[in-house]
């Protein structure tokens, strides 16, 4: 026998045991069901309703009496509380301080037994449900938790799956319930149902409509009037804390934040918005702002205004404005009306509250006549003159030369280059301008003391410095005006002409030059990525190994630049003929929306004092009664 079969032979010999007689056997506490353990219990009831409607009271009410019931029919059972959670959720466990608190107890050894009703009462999510079960049953001593509708007992090792199997489905039935729920609500946002959670300044009438409290629309007026005129809503919260005026929940001290939330609803100009907000979790229940996650709805006139649509926007322009320090009254847009900067736009540095639309319509508003516009006419050569006609231009760009007059946008800032410092005689304050149609850009100096002035420049004695402008309110704004891509940087050439004391630079958007990082250029594209048609657009010229490279659009491949005659024309030279007048130091005049007709500030302060007046007098009435 070889040394293989020798051990299968002892291993044969050592399971066939020993003696019987020779073993002594210890027997083991019998497994008591719930019903027949005889011992003590220390009983907690866990019970919970969904949500605080009253007619939910009952429903909790009963499932309390009905437990209490059920601990008196034992004798062994002694009740340590009742842990109840009403208008609560079982999807987490936030908000649910009952349940918390009994957990508490059972860590702290005061607790034997847990009886509720159904595992979706006692938690519908599958982790919390599994987790704490476990958790109690390694206690000791243990807690065990009994749902009474399964007659499930946790302490019984043979209910662990068929556990695990009820709270997966009471998950699966809450997400179910979640998704009845959410479309239900786009059924009813898409037939303009709309929800009416309480308003400071209205109430709510028996068919669900709005109706405007009048003594609260006074509180919702002044703090739009205050708002309007230059008040901060710090300023305002005091006032109206001083004038103890209650809030929709009775309160008489108010907040900034509070006031933020009235300037904010657009339900005061009589408009609704539906879903400003969404669910991405049923099961830890946070809100997110919707950012076209969901359909959003928009119901404009739904029910009386206390201000007016006007007032409303102005209002939410300098709200978007105030986190870059803006301050004053309402931000306008200012359009040059004649001369060579007619249609061209101011830009204020500080404002955000405008969009590309908002500048095409102020330049579209001045009636621009288009007897300067270039045209690629014939030219014909005079006698004794040389014939140019098949000649180029080339383009500025393709030359790197040290002084070079131009400005340079990205995300970040908008810096221009020493070169345009030194041909404006080193003014330190200029005006920025753009014409969104004609995608023009342009600079002049001004006053330091001009509302939309700019420094652009550090100049110390002799010298002068490039300095960067900060641009976060209004880039987006411009990148979308010139159709440029957020993720780089541009640079545009620009020319300077000077008529007796005016002066000005032009730049012409469409003749650009962007940095691409060399990184995205060498990397594998993604054939979806937004980017990869746009390099696939672009001619690349560089000189050198550089951080970025400088790119070309494609249609400059095959061409020094323009031909000479019609150069001799282009768009921004055209504009500073000799022979027409440029008034270039004009100011612009403000643009008025034809539908934003706000409020007068003499108007507004007449307002703020009458209600501020009446608001003191019925102060001093409601004191002496």
């Amino acid at each position: 026998m070889n040394d293989s079969e020798n051990q299968k032979e002892k291993i044969r010999n050592k399971y066939k045991g020993v003696n019987q007689d020779e073993l002594d056997i210890i027997p083991a506490i019998p497994q008591v069901g719930l019903h027949d353990d005889k011992h003590e219990k220390r009983v907690a009831i866990y019970a919970r309703v969904s949500t605080d409607d009253p007619s939910q009271t009952s429903s909790y009410e009963l499932q309390k009496n009905h437990y209490m019931d059920i601990v008196n029919r034992h004798i062994n059972w002694k009740l340590v509380d009742i842990y109840a959670d009403e208008g609560i959720s079982g999807t987490s466990l936030n908000h649910r301080d009952a349940f918390i608190r009994m957990i508490d107890d059972c860590r702290a050894g005061k607790i034997d037994l847990i009886v509720t009703k159904t595992v979706a009462r006692f938690a519908r999510n599958i982790l919390d449900c599994i987790g704490y079960v476990r958790e109690l049953k390694q206690l000791q001593p243990p807690v065990g938790i009994f749902f009474e509708a399964e007659n499930l007992y946790t302490l019984d090792s043979n209910n662990e799956m068929i556990l695990a199997i009820m709270a997966t489905l009471a998950q699966g039935d809450s997400h179910n319930k979640s998704e009845v729920m959410n479309a239900s609500i786009e059924m009813r946002f898409r037939r303009g149902i709309f929800l009416t959670p309480p308003l400071l300044g209205y109430d709510v009438d028996d068919d669900g409509n709005l109706v405007i409290n009048q003594e609260e629309a006074k509180t919702v007026r002044l703090a739009f009037f205050m708002y309007l005129y230059g008040y901060t809503c710090n300023q305002i919260a005091g006032t109206l804390t001083r004038l103890a005026r209650r809030s929709k929940k009775g309160n008489t001290i108010w907040s900034a934040g509070a006031i933020l939330q009235i300037l904010q609803n657009e339900r005061h100009c009589g408009d609704v918005l539906a879903r400003k907000t969404w669910t991405p979790n049923y099961l830890d229940h946070k809100s997110k702002k919707n950012k076209q996650n969901k359909n959003q709805y928009i119901k404009k006139n739904h029910h009386e205004s206390i201000v007016s649509r006007g007032d409303f926007i102005a209002v939410q322009r300098l709200i978007t404005n105030a986190k870059y320090r803006y301050k004053g009254f309402l931000p306008e847009l200012k359009v040059i009306q004649e001369g060579a900067l007619a249609g061209f736009v101011s830009i204020n540095p500080r404002w955000i509250g405008f969009k590309a639309k908002d500048y095409l319509d102020a330049s579209n508003s001045v009636g621009v006549s288009n007897e300067n516009e270039s045209e690629n006419i014939e030219v014909e050569a005079q006698s004794g003159d040389f014939d140019l006609r098949n000649f180029e231009v080339a383009r500025s760009q393709f030359f790197d030369t040290a002084n070079k007059t131009c400005v340079t946008f990205s995300m970040g800032n908008i810096q221009f280059s020493t070169e345009c410092i030194r041909k404006f005689d080193k003014a330190p304050f200029v005006e920025m301008l753009v014409n969104p149609n004609k995608k023009l850009f342009a600079v002049r100096p001004c006053s330091e003391k001009r509302r939309n002035a700019i420094k652009w420049a550090n100049v110390d004695n002799s010298l002068c410095y490039s300095r960067n402008i900060s641009c976060a309110a209004y880039i987006k704004t411009l990148y979308e005006l010139f159709d440029w891509n957020s993720e780089y940087k541009y640079r545009v050439r620009g020319i300077r002409r000077q008529k007796d004391d005016e002066i000005l630079m032009i730049f012409d958007i469409e003749e650009f030059e962007i940095f691409i990082s060399q990184n995205e250029i060498t990397s594998e594209q993604d054939e979806t990525s937004p980017n990869e048609q746009l390099i696939k657009d672009l001619k690349l010229f560089t000189n050198g190994q550089k951080k970025d490279i400088v790119a070309y659009p494609a249609i400059w491949a095959n061409t020094f630049g323009n031909n000479y005659y019609y150069q001799s024309q282009a768009r921004e030279l055209a504009l500073l003929s000799e022979k027409n007048e440029w008034k270039s130091k004009e100011e612009g005049k403000p643009y008025s929306q034809p539908d934003l007709e706000v409020t007068c500030p003499d108007e507004i302060q007449l307002n703020i004092q009458e209600i501020i007046n009446e608001m003191e007098k019925e102060a001093v009435t409601n004191d002496g009664e």
